[in-house]
């Protein structure tokens, strides 16, 4: 008798659908990460606002950068001395005039570093990053504009859009190491176990926010998340003793009240606590 358990899921779309039955756009994709399988699709081709994830793709050109050995992921960045974008981060509270470039990525994939985002984004193009991730084929995914404070006319209404169908395929293939060559994904997936947001899909998976770049009760993880006014997103890939997957999560909501944001935090986590009982 195979031991295999089929994936059970229903939490998830309960949650979800809650949240859709309230008018909120919402998205989903799971898949296991050893057969390809879907798990979860719940509107996994529709393109809705992702917040800091896009900046999982600068991290891709930056990490490819430094494996080319191309001068431009090399050096040493100055902070700018006003024009700082003032919500998420650190660099900005810091002493610290300048960084090399592989310092403000782990910036980035630790904290989703606003100031450092920029830097790196200004020093690779944004035209570079668009080329990358059409070359990892993305379509519906991507990076629009630099971090900013506020958004005018003329700016880029969000920071980055994406299908989660392609985020959860975007991390499946860093998690099998074929985002551009094994150590470009090693590269990124460095970087982004060191990030500290573990409050929407992966708060259900007891792991140290602080430190679980190794196996903490046979868990493993990469994730980046993003949140914007209305805007709740997380991907990642998960390991457990039984199974791994990756996932996407989308939530594009009024926010008009707490008690709106949180439920939609109440769900992601329904979704994760689905996940953890997947993988193990």
């Amino acid at each position: 008798m195979s031991t295999q358990r089929e994936p059970r899921f229903a939490g998830s779309f309960r949650a979800l659908g809650r949240l859709a039955y309230d008018g909120a756009q919402v998205s989903a994709s799971v898949r296991d990460l050893a057969t390809g399988r879907a798990l979860v699709e719940i509107d996994d081709r529709i393109v809705l606002p992702t917040a800091s994830i896009g900046k999982v793709l600068l991290l891709i050109e930056v990490s490819a950068r430094l494996s080319a050995r191309d001068d431009s992921g090399y050096g040493i960045v100055d902070k700018p001395p006003i024009g700082l974008v003032g919500s998420a981060g650190v660099w900005q509270h810091l002493q610290a005039p300048s960084l090399p470039i592989a310092d403000l990525a782990t910036l980035v994939g630790s904290s989703s570093d606003n100031v450092a985002t920029n830097l790196l984004l200004n020093r690779v193009g944004l035209e570079a990053v668009r080329a990358r991730t059409e070359s990892l084929g993305l379509s519906r995914t991507a990076l629009l504009d630099f971090a900013r404070d506020r958004r005018g006319p003329d700016d880029a209404p969000q920071l980055s859009v994406g299908s989660t169908d392609e985020l959860a395929r975007l991390f499946a293939m860093l998690a099998r190491e074929e985002v551009v060559d094994a150590v470009t994904s090693q590269r990124v997936m460095g970087w982004l176990s060191l990030n500290s947001d573990l409050s929407l899909v992966a708060s259900a998976f007891g792991l140290d926010p602080l430190s679980h770049r190794t196996s903490d009760h046979s868990t493993l993880l990469i994730n980046k998340t993003g949140s914007d006014v209305g805007v709740r997103s997380e991907a990642g890939a998960l390991r457990g003793r039984r199974a791994a997957v990756s996932y996407a999560v989308s939530v594009h909501f009024a926010d008009d009240s707490l008690a709106r944001r949180l439920s939609v935090v109440e769900a992601m986590r329904s979704v994760g606590e689905e996940l953890l009982e997947y993988v193990h």
